[in-house]
């Protein structure tokens, strides 16, 4: 949440700082701001979007070749100018941008209202400024040094970026729970929240580890613990590439990530699943496979979209390998006391490897001895870091703030580790074989669903201005339901619920009428009967009947809409409902004028908690 973007180097810093936190939108969009050193500290910032900064930057016409820009999701205080970083020290020597939470904020600002210090905003990144400057006045040290003391005072999460008006050659950073890279160039630096913002100036990277700070000046950087401990850190190439996070002619970066996930699942599986050796190789699972097959059971772990993913994978590791998993919200999982021991196994699942709760799950499944493992999508992040092992998605950048294509390669991976574990257990060759080639086959079958996007496109025409709707799914497909309600929910603003089919008739059934949409994932399983029972319950109350289904149903008469998909075997077909869900809420966030890639109140990747 939030997002951070630095430059030092020899080019105009405003142009770098505006197009980097563009990058970085997804990440918060209540205000941007920027502060550019030249001469004197030169700051600037606006409630809104970026555009908004943009367009005040090009009246202002702010020089310098040094600056740190932000871009917000407010944690403390409302969206407003006064509110939006950088924000400055009282003698207008240094500027600051901050990501993250200051728990002890209350505490710090109390003591330096009693200083004499005032305040312009509500927020607790404001205190950071004056504890800072107040320790560099009360002691005489140097800024960096300063940084250092007073960032030992602070309780909380933070990544930090600071310039200052008195050192033109010097830039400042620091994490503590939030993300922060530093792109390395010739003569010049970057940094970023994340990725984005650096890849069309350089693929060297850095990345900073919790507890870090680096000062960076023209002619180099000093990266040192808090504790002022030098450190040696290495230079990573970036996997992306500029393409990857450009529209490509699509409106929405949602749209543009729903019709790449055939090649995102490619890419997934790529080297992974090899039907010639009949195998699953998952190699960062490699030397852990023999505790993970032996394990009492499997807790997986997320937040949103992922935890839906993970509710798809206990029914697929039970399923398919008979092992005992449990599912858990990452935000509630530490706070309860959890019973672990070093015969469990913990996964989490996590598209940005940043999610604040989901990393605080896995420091507990540490602690208490559990085999920790991490399925993400971005190489070098906390919590592919932290974790004992894991699996890279390979999905590709995900831009969008409401999730697509990190679900459906989540799935893929839990279904690679559900086959693998199953091999030799409860599967024979042969069946393995087959449900190999049925994984390989998903994803031209993903490109057949997105052939009928425009049958998708009229259905939404038709349910625009619904105020509710209900998704019901069984077996495999009831996170699906989940899921679907959720998408609909974060881009379009109607409320959307998901439920177990059979669980209508214990209370959502009441809801039901002519103006409630229902839909339901039928696909011609092992569920099928039971499904077309609760369609005959809800078409008997006049409810409104939606169905996801296959060439195999004969559901024509319950149904106002049907959308017919491939058939495949019962444990894929959530990689296939999936996507005309996926599908159904973009058109009617579309229609419903709702800025699909940038929903209100949301942000991309949840670093506080």
């Amino acid at each position: 949440m939030c997002g951070i973007v630095g430059y030092i180097g020899s080019q105009q810093a405003s142009d770098i700082l505006v197009n980097g936190l563009r990058r970085l939108e997804y990440r918060g969009y209540d205000s941007a701001g920027v502060a550019i050193v030249n001469g004197s500290l030169h700051v600037c910032k606006r409630e809104g979007k970026v555009d908004e900064l943009d367009r005040a930057l090009k009246s202002e016409r702010l020089e310098g070749s040094i600056g740190i820009g932000h871009t917000r999701w407010a944690t403390h205080g409302p969206p407003s100018n006064e509110n939006s970083h950088p924000h400055v020290s009282s003698d207008d020597s240094f500027a600051l941008v901050h990501n993250g939470i200051i728990e002890n904020y209350t505490t710090l600002k109390e003591g330096l209202v009693r200083k004499g210090y005032t305040f312009d905003s509500e927020t607790d990144t404001e205190v950071l400024v004056h504890l800072i400057e107040d320790v560099r006045n009360s002691t005489g040290l140097e800024l960096p040094e300063a940084v250092r003391q007073a960032l030992a005072m602070v309780v909380g999460t933070y990544g930090i970026a600071i310039v200052s008006r008195e050192d033109p050659d010097l830039m400042i950073a620091a994490r503590k729970g939030s993300p922060l890279i530093v792109g390395v160039g010739d003569g010049e630096y970057f940094l970023g929240s994340d990725a984005a913002p650096l890849i069309e100036h350089t693929r060297q990277v850095v990345y900073l580890h919790d507890g870090e700070m680096v000062v960076i000046r023209r002619s180099g950087m000093d990266v040192r613990s808090l504790d002022n401990v030098p450190l040696t850190k290495e230079v990573h190439e970036l996997e992306w590439d500029l393409e990857q996070i450009e529209k490509q002619g699509y409106e929405y970066f949602m749209l543009k990530e729903i019709m790449e996930q055939p090649t995102a699942l490619e890419n997934c599986l790529r080297g992974r699943v090899r039907p010639g050796d009949n195998t699953i190789q998952l190699g960062g699972l490699l030397e852990h496979m023999e505790r993970i097959r032996a394990a009492r059971r499997i807790i997986i772990v997320g937040c949103g979209t992922s935890w839906h993913s993970a509710l798809v994978g206990e029914y697929l590791i039970e399923g398919l390998a008979r092992i005992p998993v449990e599912v858990e919200y990452a935000s509630e999982f530490r706070y309860r006391e959890p019973i672990l021991t070093d015969e469990d196994v913990v996964i989490a699942i996590s598209q940005s490897g940043e999610t604040a709760d989901t990393l605080a799950a896995i420091r507990e499944a540490k602690e208490h001895g559990a085999l920790a493992l991490g399925i993400c999508n971005s190489v070098g992040s906390t919590i592919a870091r932290e974790t004992d092992a894991g699996v890279y998605l390979h999905a590709g950048p995900e831009i969008g703030v409401a999730s697509t294509k990190a679900f459906t390669a989540q799935v893929a991976v839990l279904t690679m580790l559900a086959l693998k574990l199953a091999k030799g257990r409860t599967l024979t060759d042969e069946r393995f074989a087959e449900y190999l080639q049925g994984l390989l086959e998903i994803p031209n079958k993903i490109r057949d669903v997105l052939d009928i996007h425009e049958q998708i496109a009229e259905l939404a025409q038709v349910y625009r201005y619904a105020s509710n709707f209900l998704y019901l799914g069984r077996g495999y497909n009831f996170p699906v339901a989940l899921e679907g309600a959720l998408k609909l929910k974060e881009i379009s603003y109607i409320h959307a619920e998901g439920y177990p089919a059979a669980e209508m008739k214990h209370g959502p059934i009441a809801l039901i009428d002519r103006f409630m949409p229902v839909v339901f994932i039928a696909m011609h399983d092992s569920t099928y009967s039971k499904v077309v029972s609760n369609i005959e319950e809800v078409v008997a109350r006049r409810g409104s009947v939606i169905a996801i289904t296959d060439n195999g149903s004969d559901i024509e008469r319950h149904c106002e809409y049907m959308v017919r998909i491939p058939q495949t075997e019962e444990f894929l077909t959530p990689l296939l409902t999936v996507v005309p869900l996926q599908l159904l809420s973009y058109y009617i966030a579309v229609l419903r004028g709702c800025d699909v890639d940038q929903p209100r109140n949301l942000a991309k990747s949840v670093t506080v908690e």
